[in-house]
């Protein structure tokens, strides 16, 4: 009697699922590539900008079957000479380099502003508004005060402080109490400065003797940031790396940044494990609220020394792109800042040498923040980008690894 000693086959052993491949980099290096990126793509997009626009170039086409490498070169020189003339202009010397850093100093601290406000999960477009009332009390101290040297500039400086920190601060108190959007207070509160700033200026509190345009008296010489040398960079360009060394202390190395963070990352969660979310609010636009003022007082004691109705420019706006750029960090908002600064001060010397219309670093600065935000986008273009772990992460998070 035969035994059959065939047995059934085994089961086969599950192949556990193929994990996806991660690159090593921390999450911080991953966003400053994409960054680095998108600033290459910004930077292509403005040379396909500048061709159309090319006078020679436009010529050239004209006869391009005839000579097609003339419109190829008229293309090469003109994105060459207008992107030489645009790194001249920012850094092509200590003239350029100071008047960039002088031009990336209230943009510091206006994207400090907004980047404090992101990391708690609050979209603060009001940095306009205020680093308007900052520039007016700082700009009132300065000339309708006398005060010793010293002593007047600091007083002066608080002043701002204090007015930014007021207007950013009944934001956070309406986020806190009643629950009201920042982004619809922000704005409304920034047209509420600027036509308050306007209205100041027929005043004959803040108008100069003897004028009848909107212009206020000149800064007291006490009252103004000391300039180095001179250049227009002054003193407010080191209170502005001060303050982005102060909002990383906050943010990394305070209990109360760490109660920020937390309620940026997840403001339910804070609530249920005790964090009183209303109060940081109410911290978080007091501070951004402060970082805009003092960025106020960069303009009108140190930059633009007279108030008039165009101190902020759009500073507070541009703040906003600083603030993205610098994926609501500290060390990226500086670096932010001092990129476009650089191209603010190199496009006035590009329009200068090449005819290129100075909006185009407008243009470069909008793409720039385009591409950031939309990081899949630049990953497509460019394949060797690592993908985040956690992609889609949102910015009051941080630029966490």
């Amino acid at each position: 009697m035969s035994t059959d000693t065939t047995t059934e086959p085994e089961k086969a052993a599950p192949v556990p699922a193929k994990e996806p491949q991660r690159s090593g980099l921390p999450g911080w290096a991953i966003q400053g590539l994409v960054s680095l990126s998108a600033i290459v793509l910004a930077l292509v997009v403005g040379a396909i900008l500048i061709i159309i626009g090319d006078e020679q170039v436009k010529a050239a086409v004209a006869y391009f079957g005839a000579a097609p490498m003339d419109t190829f070169s008229a293309a090469f020189s003109a994105v060459g000479e207008a992107y030489k003339a645009l790194a001249l202009g920012a850094i092509g010397g200590v003239t350029p380099i100071t008047e960039s850093l002088t031009q990336a100093t209230p943009l510091i601290c206006g994207g400090l502003a907004v980047s404090l406000a992101f990391r708690t999960g609050l979209f603060n477009i009001g940095a306009q508004g205020q680093l308007i009332i900052g520039a007016i009390l700082a700009a009132w101290v300065g000339f309708a005060w006398h005060l010793p040297p010293g002593l007047h500039l600091i007083i002066a400086v608080i002043a701002g402080l204090i007015g930014g920190a007021i207007w950013g601060g009944v934001v956070g108190l309406l986020k806190a109490r009643t629950g009201a959007h920042e982004v619809i207070v922000t704005i409304m509160l920034n047209y509420v400065a600027i036509y308050l700033l306007q209205w100041l200026l027929t005043t004959t509190t803040f108008r100069r003797p003897g004028r009848t345009d909107p212009i206020s008296p000149i800064v007291d010489a006490n009252a103004q940031y000391p300039q180095f040398g001179s250049t227009r960079l002054h003193v407010g360009f080191l209170l502005a790396l001060l303050a982005a060394a102060f909002v990383w202390w906050l943010l990394n190395r305070s209990t109360i940044g760490f109660e920020l963070r937390a309620v940026g990352a997840n403001a339910d969660a804070s609530r249920t494990a005790g964090m009183s979310v209303g109060k940081a609010y109410f911290i978080a636009m007091l501070v951004a609220g402060a970082l805009a003022g003092l960025a106020g007082t960069q303009q009108v004691l140190g930059t633009d020394l007279p108030l008039t109705d165009g101190v902020a420019a759009s500073v507070g706006f541009d703040a906003i792109t600083v603030a993205l750029l610098g994926r609501g960090t500290p060390l990226g908002t500086v670096l932010a800042g001092l990129l476009f600064g650089a191209l603010n001060a190199g496009g006035l010397q590009m329009q200068l040498e090449t005819q290129t219309p100075l909006t185009l670093t407008t243009v470069l600065q909008a793409v720039i923040v385009l591409f950031v935000a939309a990081p899949a986008l630049v990953r497509s273009v460019f394949r060797f980008l690592p993908k985040e772990r956690g992609a889609g992460t949102v910015l009051a998070k941080g630029w966490n690894g």
